[in-house]
């Protein structure tokens, strides 16, 4: 049996930025990094996000989030943390924006080498006098505002998990702020968040409640992903699609797969993980479907399809009609990394979890029935 755990405190639904004021001042935050990107505040999100704030001129804030969030981007952010004298940290974005948060939070209470915290270490460094955290997530993919980890990737090329699960104060998660987002986005990040539905269920562990909180995500995000692609106003399908993200991050205890194992590899490329995740979701049913009978009619149920309908082909033309790309030769990567890539992914953590034991001629397989 997996530990039972549901760690964050989360303010959910529409209008819900309305509570970043209150929480930060019970926090005691008078002078809070903001963490996000240069895109969320070119598109207004930011400041639909903090509108509630008296004052935000003089702010600190730290836009310099990558696409993946990386060690020295988070060493960046302590630095600015420190620097300014804050006293809490928000987090405003994506997912990447969220985990970059969390660990400029680990390092702030103790800074030291960042992968000396990551959960591939013998004997990771225990996590002491974080500052307050607040995670405003503006897409429904990752998340990360209650997931169980920072994923980063390290100086050493490694893209891996920071466990850091009770580092978060506390979650606002608003659907009207992904109201702008992108029809691409949507549907890159919607496809991240079905994919962890999807995994969590899959993998061999067993925690029913958490099953069952994978199967209701599953059932949103199948149900809402097109509908939000095709019209980002669409308020109920952004409701939706947020609580279906949320729900596939608090499902991660149960553990993932060769999705992930796989994507977290070709991830520290510098790929889009949405993107990697969707691509790689049939595949990996493909390879996993001898050991999934029991399983695969579940999913059919909760997506609302036929028992017997089958997953990869329906995965392989949602992600056509989603305007996704069909295979890893699309994102320019080479055949020749495919070693490599094996390899990192039989050392991922989520290849301990996957439904069935993979070798790594499988992974070999699999990366070439992907590209």
């Amino acid at each position: 049996m997996a530990l039972l755990s549901f760690n964050t405190k989360v303010h959910f639904g529409h209008g819900e930025r309305k509570q970043l004021v209150l929480e930060s001042a019970k926090l005691g935050m008078k002078k809070p990094l903001f963490v996000t990107d240069k895109g969320v505040r070119a598109a207004g999100v930011f400041a639909l996000a903090t509108e509630t704030l008296a004052e935000l001129q003089g702010a600190v804030i730290f836009d310099q989030t990558p696409p993946n969030p990386t060690e020295d981007a988070a060493v960046a952010g302590l630095t600015s943390y420190q620097t300014n004298q804050c006293d809490g940290i928000i987090g405003i974005g994506g997912g990447a924006t969220l985990d970059l948060a969390k660990a400029i939070a680990v390092l702030c209470g103790d800074p030291a080498p960042l992968w000396e915290y990551c959960n591939r270490n013998a004997s990771p460094r225990p996590i002491v006098n974080p500052p307050p955290l607040i995670l405003m997530p503006t897409t429904s993919g990752s998340g990360s505002e209650v997931g169980r980890s920072a994923v980063i990737i390290f100086n050493n090329g490694i893209k891996a998990g920071v466990g850091c699960p009770t580092i978060v104060s506390v979650a606002i998660c608003d659907p009207e702020l992904t109201l702008s987002l992108p029809k691409y986005m949507t549907a890159a990040t919607g496809m991240d968040a079905l994919s962890h539905c999807v995994e969590t269920f899959c993998s061999p562990l067993v925690n029913p409640p958490i099953d069952a909180i994978a199967l209701d995500g599953l059932t949103r995000l199948y149900q809402h992903i097109e509908r939000a692609v095709a019209d980002g106003s669409d308020a109920e399908a952004r409701w939706h699609m947020m609580m279906g993200a949320l729900e596939g991050a608090v499902c991660f205890q149960k553990g993932l797969g060769a999705v992930h194992s796989v994507s977290h590899s070709l991830g520290a490329l510098g790929h889009h993980h949405g993107t990697l995740n969707a691509i790689m979701l049939p595949h990996v049913l493909a390879i996993n479907a001898s050991v999934l009978q029991d399983k695969l009619p579940l999913l059919c149920r909760a997506m609302g399809v036929a028992p017997d309908t089958d997953l990869v082909e329906l995965f392989l033309q949602l992600n056509q009609r989603l305007g996704l790309p069909s295979g890893l030769k699309e994102l320019g990567v080479q055949k020749e990394s495919f070693q490599a890539l094996t390899q990192a992914s039989l050392a991922d953590n989520a290849h301990k979890t996957n439904p069935r034991a993979l070798t790594e001629n499988d992974y070999l397989r699999l990366l070439a029935a992907a590209w």
